[in-house]
């Protein structure tokens, strides 16, 4: 077996010497050991700072030693014990060592335990992500590895980051698109959330409101919360719902009569097919796919009604769908948009990307109490989602959009502007 040898010149702290001898043994136990014992030499050298050099009595000491303690920090998603100095200041207060605030402030159990329990590791199930049954690192008591420890330390953290994140400054994004949709929680309560996707494609969630239906006043305090942390809302820009009326009403309501809204394709394709006799599938489909490639609007908008027309006897409760919000059907074809990128803003693909992460991360809730516990989940899952956003694929193609929307604006305004001069 090799034997290692320290040498005389290194001056190791009881801990560091017992890490050289578990080296051999356990890698783990050996970083362990010499973290600690690391710990404590920089805990010893702070002491010092402050009262001075043991039995020492020189001046320039705010403070005289005070024994020794034992305290624990995070540590592979428990806890461990680590021996520090205490010092008291001559009015009999504690004084806090810097090394050993800056290790308390970390946070890292919290951290630990929320990037756990996102990628779907339960609660019950933490002990065993961080601590190896069969490894060096014995579970004890007290370690913050219990399961009600996690959970303690994942509420307290998914709260706080949730309220930072309500509160964020929307002003610096240089948003063109919104994305707004709605995700059911249980029988009574609905979180409806945001997506921006700025000038250069990349996208952000922007927030999250809850309510018992997706109703407008619902959507209203999501915009309200947007608006207020610094969404202009004189600036135009293009949204895209999944066909809620509350949504078109209280967009046209906030940002203006004319706002351009892009009601989701897919959506409105599946309602249609999935209420017609199956022969009619392929042939309902083709047509409303070739509606949509079309660059010319008012021709798309001819082929649907001639579509619902046909429809009218076999179908007349489809026919009336396909006609219902006709208009905010075909807003990317109206502003000139290419090909690409009406692809990818005909829908609300990304938003439901976003929901599905979300919905991944719940999957281990099998009971909501509240619905704080909804939003501090729905939240972190959407944070969890953000992660792994791409550009929009259709990115270059933006500078068109951000084009049509100016002129799109300054259309309505020039329209408004004779309209009042003629009333006048």
């Amino acid at each position: 077996m090799t034997t290692i040898t320290t040498p005389s010149s290194l001056a190791l702290v009881p801990s560091l010497e017992m890490a050289w001898q578990d080296v051999d043994s356990s890698f783990e136990r050996f970083c362990l050991t010499a973290g600690i014992g690391a710990m404590e030499q920089m805990l010893c050298e702070d002491a010092q700072q402050l009262a001075g050099a043991p039995h020492n009595r020189g001046g320039g000491r705010v403070g005289h030693r005070w024994g020794r303690t034992k305290g624990k920090i995070g540590f592979h998603g428990g806890k461990v014990a680590v021996h520090r100095p205490r010092v008291r200041s001559y009015d009999g207060h504690e004084v806090a060592l810097p090394t050993w605030r800056a290790a308390q402030a970390e946070d890292w159990l919290g951290r630990w335990a929320m990037n756990l329990m996102l990628i779907n590791v339960s609660t019950r199930k933490l002990r065993r992500a961080v601590r190896l049954p069969e490894g060096d690192l014995p579970v004890i008591a007290g370690d913050g590895t219990s399961k009600s420890a996690a959970s303690r330390r994942f509420v307290a953290l998914s709260a706080e980051r949730l309220a930072e994140w309500m509160t964020s400054d929307l002003s610096k994004l240089d948003l063109l698109v919104i994305q707004i949709d709605g995700l059911h929680i249980g029988n009574d309560l609905v979180l409806v959330a945001a997506l921006g996707i700025d000038a250069d494609g990349h996208k952000h969630p922007l927030g999250l409101i809850e309510g018992a239906t997706e109703n407008a006043a619902v959507v209203q305090a999501l915009i309200d919360n947007l608006i207020e942390r610094g969404l202009d809302p004189k600036v135009c820009r293009l949204f895209i719902i999944d066909g809620a009326k509350a949504l078109s009403k209280v967009i046209r309501r906030t940002f203006g009569a004319h706002t351009p809204i892009q009601r989701c394709q897919l959506h409105k394709a599946r309602n249609v097919i999935e209420r017609l006799p199956k022969p009619l599938h392929a042939s309902v489909r083709r047509v409303l796919r070739q509606a949509w490639e079309l660059d010319d609007a008012d021709k798309a908008e001819r082929l649907l009604r001639n579509l619902a027309r046909r429809l009218d006897q076999e179908a007349p409760g489809v026919a009336a769908s396909i006609l219902e919000g006709l208009d905010e059907m075909l807003t990317v074809n109206r502003l000139g948009l290419p090909v690409k990128l009406r692809r990818s803003l005909a829908c609300t693909n990304s938003i439901e990307n976003m929901m599905g992460t979300v919905r991944r991360v719940c999957r281990n809730v099998k009971r909501w109490r509240n619905a704080a516990m909804a939003l501090r989940w729905t939240a972190a899952g959407m944070m969890e989602a953000a992660k792994g956003f791409r550009r929009l694929k259709a990115y270059k193609h933006l500078p068109i959009l951000r084009a049509a929307l100016a002129a799109h604006q300054t259309k309505y305004v020039t329209q408004r502007v004779e309209h009042d001069a003629d009333a006048a």
